[in-house]
């Protein structure tokens, strides 16, 4: 989904139209059903892969222009004539293509396609660039136009980036024909897993799954110290991880946990960080993470759980770390927890909400034990509109069901029309062959230094995660930026997840920061002020993904007894780095005074990072010589701090 508040995006839009999209996304949903449960509805016809994703396309695609307007000052109260026309363009084109699936396996119209399919495949281009720009903002859009054409002008380029050239109507064919480009792994992977998991993570939304994990979270750590703040850990990890949006997520449970932080002490600006931060590691969080995991899978080749496994261990890291903060700012400040009478029963929330839980566990069944990842997401909807009912609160009538499927209209539609846009940049760089090249030429640039190669891939995927959905940025650097890190010796699924990683790293770092300025909107605080603290508190994020690509032993990937010494060495790592970062060391106390607290502090840092790094694999010190380090300079820093202590009492 694309990082912005649906409210301010969306239009308003009259009854026959949201009839309209309602009717669309109950189709491409019923479509999805047919071809992936192979139902048979299409019966004496066999509906091929590609003709599915084009219908898909036509179903979804067009219904951006619909949804959200062309610029700030268009109507936001009637979809204009140029929008409809649009919309019907958008259908037309990919049912063209729809329609002549077969003829284009069996001619090869992406090598030499007739005249007509030709200039259906510009319209195509025209309306998926325009499609691209309104899901993903004007810098995708412009990325994807200048990459896509990048066939025509390709032989007038510098030896490192030339490729082979093709006409203009050889390329309007190859992105429209071909499975490489507007059908590529992108558009494959949303037909075939992400469909499914953003109804599901919808159908959860509006079944009342919010309200629910806010309520579990204070019931269960509104009382403890600081207790708001480590509410926000828990509802925001457990709603990002099926809302699959960061901006949604801030907006969902940031109104509840903000104002909460700031009630019992929390100053404004660490509030907004504290939620920024957590909603930001919500999108890492499995069962069920945000599309870009789903993408994923498809680029290794390897099944959605493998991918969830491996992120198991990071994410709770990261939220490890942020935890152990907000607990040291909790401590040095006497922030106590919410009184329990405001507070909602234990036993009532999950009175109230525990089918959610039973629907999660069937869908984690499905997907760790049957594997069965694109019908796990249907039969948790099955399973969960069924159970709902039994709620009175939250069980849907006719009202509320229009409102679900526009809702999922509203997300599917968006994802449609991005991973076309960003299909076009693989088949351009699949038709040119320039992705190999530019693998190669990045390597010879790094100096054949891997180490060069990792920081140069964190500062790529930074930058570009600044300027486009985290979608759009992981899908490129996939393409340019993983395969010389494969080809170094790196873990692929490691490889995959550090750009991941780094791509999410701009929501929380200004100047972008995202999620740190919605944070702060809601917090009533300065925006720079809340990014500012967002990169301290969620500092964990910056580091841990060279952790895992060094050693992919904190990924869960090598023997059992090396991935519990480099898990347990790193979680401890993390708890001192995150105690030098906020002052505070347990047992010790408060450390933010002083020229001997800051030697301290600095010391723990580098015995957080000695414990933390993961020994072995490319790192030419054993887990015990880093430990071993981490521990003498952990030791000596509570030294200092304590001796520093003692003299202050004394004065």
């Amino acid at each position: 989904m694309t990082e912005a508040a649906p409210e301010a995006r969306y239009r308003r839009l009259p009854p026959a139209w949201r009839a309209l999209l309602i009717a669309l996304a109950a189709a491409a949903i019923f479509l999805a059903l047919n071809q992936l449960l192979n139902l048979g509805f299409f019966s004496g016809r066999v509906l091929l892969d590609s003709a599915y994703l084009y219908w898909l396309c036509a179903l979804l695609a067009g219904c951006v222009f619909v949804l959200i307007p062309a610029g700030p000052r268009a109507r936001r109260d009637r979809v204009p004539w140029y929008d409809a026309l649009a919309f019907a363009a958008t259908f037309a084109v990919f049912a063209y293509f729809a329609l002549h699936a077969q003829r284009i396996v069996e001619q090869g119209w992406e090598f030499k396609a007739p005249r007509e399919a030709v200039w259906v495949a510009y319209v195509g281009w025209v309306v998926v660039l325009e499609a691209t720009r309104r899901a993903g903002g004007n810098v995708v859009a412009a990325v994807v136009a200048l990459v896509s054409l990048y066939p025509v002008y390709a032989g007038h380029l510098p030896g490192p980036i030339a490729g082979l050239p093709r006409a203009l109507p050889e390329t309007a064919a190859f992105h429209f024909a071909s499975t490489e480009s507007v059908l590529g792994i992108p558009t494959r992977a949303f037909g075939e897993l992400v469909i499914g998991f953003v109804t599901f993570g919808a159908v959860l939304q509006y079944t009342g799954a919010a309200h629910f994990f806010n309520n579990l979270a204070f019931a269960l750590f509104g009382s403890v110290r600081g207790g708001p703040a480590k509410v926000a850990i828990f509802a925001s990890g457990l709603m990002g991880s099926v809302s699959g949006s960061v901006v949604s997520n801030v907006l969902t449970t940031g109104v509840v946990t903000i104002p909460a932080m700031k009630r019992i002490g929390f100053a404004p600006a660490y509030a907004g960080g504290v939620e920024a931060c957590a909603s930001t590691g919500g999108v890492l969080m499995p069962p069920v993470m945000g599309a870009t995991a789903f993408v994923m899978a498809s680029f290794l080749g390897v099944p959605y759980a493998q991918v969830a496994i491996a992120a198991a261990v990071p994410s709770l890291l990261y939220y490890f770390g942020l935890f152990v903060q907000i607990d040291g700012y909790a401590a040095k400040n006497g922030l106590k927890g919410l009184p329990r009478g405001e507070l909602p029963p234990l036993g009532r929330t999950f009175a109230e909400g525990w089918h959610y839980l039973i629907v999660f566990a069937f869908l984690v069944w499905m997907l760790l034990v049957l594997q069965r990842e694109s019908l796990a997401p249907f039969y948790s909807i099955a399973l969960l509109l069924v159970v709902n009912q039994f709620s009175r609160r939250h069980r849907l009538d006719w009202k509320k069901l229009g409102a679900l499927l526009e809702g999922v209209c509203g997300a599917l539609a968006e994802l449609s029309a991005l991973l076309a846009g960003v299909g076009l940049i693989i088949g351009a760089l699949s038709v040119t062959g320039l992705a190999g090249t530019l693998a190669n030429d990045l390597v010879y640039l790094a100096g054949n230094n891997v180490y060069v190669l990792l920081v140069m891939g964190a500062i790529t995927s930074f930058i570009f995660g600044m300027g486009m959905t985290i979608t759009a940025c992981y899908i490129f650097l996939a393409i340019v930026l993983a395969p010389p890190l494969v080809a170094a010796g790196f873990d692929p699924v490691a490889v995959h997840l550090f750009m991941l990683y780094w791509g999410m790293v701009s929501f929380i770092t200004p100047p972008v920061a995202l999620a740190a300025f919605v944070a702060a909107g809601l917090a009533r605080a300065a925006p720079l002020e809340v990014g500012l603290q967002s990169v301290r508190l969620g500092s964990t994020m910056y580091f841990v993904p060279f952790f895992f690509v060094l050693n992919p032993a904190v990924i869960l990937r090598g023997a059992g007894g090396e991935i519990a010494v480099v898990v347990a060495t790193a979680a401890l790592g993390i708890a001192l780095i995150a105690a030098a970062l906020e002052g505070w060391l347990i047992g010790i106390g408060d450390l933010r005074r002083g020229a001997a607290n800051a030697i301290a502090r600095a010391l723990l840092f580098l015995a957080g990072m000695a414990m933390a790094l993961p020994g072995g694999g490319r790192l030419a010190l054993s887990h015990f010589e880093l430990a071993l380090a981490g521990a003498a300079l952990a030791g000596a820093s509570a030294l200092i701090a304590w001796a520093a202590r003692k003299r202050s009492l004394r004065e």
